[in-house]
């Protein structure tokens, strides 16, 4: 195995006996924290008792896989396997339990467990109340805790009260993306570039800093094209899919429909059309308008293979789904600023267009701003002055494409 001299670093502090209780590798993406953090990990727990019990989390069990668990077996090989049905792993003989962090009653899943040591992927992706019980778990003389993270809000309680809190026993093992001395340095520019504003700051330069301002800072005319020049684009690199996203509305709020394509190896996105309606007259009215603005979107543009519905309202998905001749899903709902991220780094690389027929979603990106009212989290406004619904549909159609569109 090679390593950078940073990763070097941080082997030579779990050979020399410098880890602490708390050991945090923190930093920019690509940086190599998290491969350098289960190798500290692997070696870690070799060298531990084999009839103590550990615990691996993730936000989310798939994610916990994507991220370490598959990873891990490359590394480790004959030495490492899982089990996300029985929600076990062995590593080196040790039986480590697998859990999920993504909610409030996810603390309860590991109530009453006595620990040896643990180890967390994307920790500020966690409730608090799951990490606090977790540490109350690490009862075992010489139990510690290993995490990975990308920054954050500089007020997330785990900067506040831990990263910044002096009485903490704690190792922060800080990480930048030049810190990576095996990535091509074409391809480090080009993720630089992918990437701006907040997102910007801390998934490339690795910094705690706040969100302020504009959500999508870099959207601007030239990201605005005519239906001639959307013609004019697919007949150079034609449509492979596209998707609908629908958002009803509810007291205050519009129903949205908002149709979105993917270039061929989803070099570009584009928003093709849009449905608007803040009258929200009735279900059966929106029913009817689904209908038909499918049945017009088919005609237009044969690629369209789904529609992604917000899975708040399960009576309106199943009557779509007699509506139409179309696969009728639930969105995936994914964090919403994860969705941000995703769209912002297509604005940046100059891969995402908007038809000038769709006045409200071209409205909706120039006037949505960070939440300034709270400074401990990242927030898009949602107070009934800009357009969040467009933004919502908008997003129920792209966001499970982000192996697709950033390779990952």
């Amino acid at each position: 195995m090679s390593f950078s001299p940073k990763q070097e670093q941080a082997l030579r502090l779990l050979k020399n006996g410098k880890l602490r209780r708390l050991n945090i590798f923190e930093g920019s993406v690509r940086s190599g924290k998290t491969y350098i953090s289960m190798i500290i990990w692997g070696f870690w727990v070799a060298g531990s008792p084999a009839d103590s019990a550990y615990l691996m989390a993730g936000k989310t069990l798939t994610t916990l896989k994507r991220n370490v668990l598959e990873p891990m077996c490359g590394l480790f090989g004959s030495s490492f396997s899982y089990s996300l049905t029985k929600k076990e792993a062995r590593l080196f003989g040790r039986r480590i339990y697998l859990e999920g962090a993504a909610n409030a009653q996810s603390e309860g899943k590991i109530r009453g467990m006595t620990l040896r040591g643990a180890y967390c992927d994307e920790l500020t992706l966690f409730g608090e109340d799951f990490f606090v019980m977790l540490l109350s778990r690490l009862s075992e003389p010489g139990a510690k805790l290993f995490a990975t993270t990308n920054p954050d809000n500089p007020s997330h309680w785990v900067k506040r009260d831990y990263l910044d809190n002096g009485s903490v026993d704690l190792l922060s093992l800080k990480f930048t993306l030049e810190d990576n001395i095996f990535l091509p340095r074409e391809y480090i520019e080009t993720l630089k570039a992918e990437f701006c504003g907040v997102f910007y700051d801390r998934f490339i330069l690795g910094k705690w800093v706040a969100a302020e301002g504009r959500v999508y800072e870099g959207f601007s005319s030239d990201n605005i094209i005519s239906s001639q020049e959307l013609a004019k684009r697919l007949s150079e690199n034609r449509l492979i899919c596209s998707v609908v996203g629908v958002d009803y509305g509810g007291n205050g709020s519009a129903s949205a429909f908002v149709h979105v394509g993917f270039d061929a190896g989803f070099k570009n996105m584009y928003v093709l059309s849009e449905y608007y309606d803040s009258r929200n007259r009735s279900a059966e009215s929106l029913i009817s308008a689904f209908s038909e603005y499918i049945g017009r979107e088919r005609e237009r543009f044969p690629t369209l293979s789904c529609a992604c519905c917000d899975s708040a309202e399960q009576l309106l998905v199943k009557s779509f789904r007699r509506a139409v001749k179309l696969e009728v899903k639930n969105a995936l709902k994914r964090p919403i600023n994860t969705r941000i991220n995703m769209l912002n780094r297509l604005i940046a690389a100059g891969r995402f267009f908007v038809s000038d027929e769709c006045p409200h979603v071209i409205e909706a990106l120039r006037g949505a701003v960070w939440d300034e009212r709270d400074i401990h989290k990242d927030v898009r406004l949602d107070n009934g002055t800009s357009n969040i619904d467009s933004l919502d549909a908008m997003e129920y159609a792209f966001e499970r494409y982000e192996k697709q569109l950033f390779g990952f």
